[in-house]
Parts: C-alpha cells; sequence; structure tokens
C-alpha cells in the first residue's frame, strides 16, 4: 500500500510540474502493478532497464548520422572549435563516471534511492531530464573516492 500512495504522491508532483515523462512512467508503473503484471516485469525493468535507456538515447543521439545530417565533414569542422574539444572531453568523462555509477546503483540500495528521489525531484520540480540516476550516481561515486581519499 505503501508504493501505491508513494507512486500517487509522485504522480500529483508529476501533473503538477506538468512533467509528461514522470506522469507516464508513473501510469506505466501503476498499469504494470494494477494488472499483476509487475510481479513479472518489475524485476526485469529494474535489472535491464537503465541498459535499455542508455541503448534508446544512443539511438536518438545517432539519427543525425544516420540521416546524413552529421558526417565525417561536420566531425573534422567540429573538432577546429575549441568548445567542441570540451565537449569531447566532457562526454569521455560523463561516460566513464556513469560506467561507475551503474556499479554502485546496482550495489548499494540506500544510496540508490537517494539518487531516484533526487532525480524524480529534478525531473518534476526543475525541468530535468531522467537521465539523472545513472550520471547521479557517477558523480556521487566520484565524490565518495574522493571523499574516502580525505578520510581513509
Amino acid at each position: 500500500m505503501e508504493s501505491l500512495l508513494f507512486l500517487i504522491g509522485l504522480l500529483i508532483i508529476g501533473v503538477a510540474a506538468k512533467n509528461q515523462s514522470l506522469m507516464i512512467a508513473i501510469v506505466f508503473l501503476l498499469v504494470l502493478k494494477f494488472t499483476g503484471l509487475g510481479d513479472k516485469w518489475f524485476s526485469v525493468i529494474q535489472q535491464k532497464g537503465i541498459n535499455w535507456g542508455v541503448t534508446i538515447i544512443t539511438i536518438a543521439v545517432l539519427i543525425p548520422i544516420a540521416t546524413g545530417d552529421i558526417g565525417y565533414k561536420q566531425l573534422q569542422e567540429s573538432l577546429r572549435s575549441f568548445y567542441a574539444w570540451i565537449a569531447l572531453l566532457s562526454g569521455i568523462f560523463v561516460a566513464v563516471i556513469a560506467s561507475r555509477g551503474l556499479v554502485l546503483l546496482q550495489n548499494d540500495p540506500h544510496i540508490t534511492a537517494a539518487l531516484v528521489f533526487g532525480t524524480i525531484l529534478a525531473v518534476a520540480l526543475f525541468k530535468g531530464v531522467a537521465v539523472g540516476p545513472l550520471i547521479g550516481a557517477g558523480i556521487a561515486y566520484l565524490a565518495m573516492k574522493i571523499v574516502g581519499m580525505f578520510t581513509a
């Protein structure tokens, strides 16, 4: 019953914030829960959902290449820009720390709850994007390692 009330509360936040992604996600989970399909699918989605989401985001990012809007010429031109190099290095940095965050999400339930709740708040209240748990976990992992260096 607690999970149902929690989801409904989050749905209310999603409606108040006019966040379509959050509302769709919660309605989807409620449908699975009420139809009895949640017993089978919740664990599958929890285990594989992040990878599915990353794959979908990757597909979306690669579409300009598939349509021909971005090719080698545009890549070469962009690499002449200082800002492009910042973007390139930022992409590498985020991908590396996110990979560490994925392990943290899988192995530390109390950290996962805080990250997920933080992401929900950011999506609902600050028009954030729900890639937050993975990136957030990577940043949390990095921060924990830095704190660990000074406290060990």
